[in-house]
């Protein structure tokens, strides 16, 4: 078992999801749930879902796509979402001023 590897995934996986738009759900529904285990236990299953299909998913192309392919993928579509969200990202909180 490569440790290093869950710790990095684990870091990365939790610094990501901190303050993101599923946590928030979470939150809601616990404040308005009486039963905030299964709202604990609901979101938990559905992050590990999501997790291990991207984990899947990730592995499948991998066996297609050379990993240095892969990474500029990655890198380019970070960009794109970094550059619009400098730039195009405040239009709507401005709309709304």
């Amino acid at each position: 078992m490569d440790w290093h590897l869950i710790g990095l995934s684990f870091i990365t996986v939790f610094l990501s999801e901190l303050g993101d738009k599923s946590q928030l759900a979470a939150i809601a529904l616990s404040g308005r749930s009486q039963a905030p285990r299964a709202v604990f236990f609901g979101t938990a299953g559905a992050l590990l879902l999501t997790s291990l299909l991207g984990a899947l998913a990730g592995g499948a192309v991998a066996e297609f796509l050379p990993t240095r392919l892969l990474k500029i993928i990655a890198a380019v579509g970070f960009a794109i979402l970094a550059i619009r969200l400098l730039f195009f990202g405040d239009g709507e909180s401005e709309a709304e001023s």
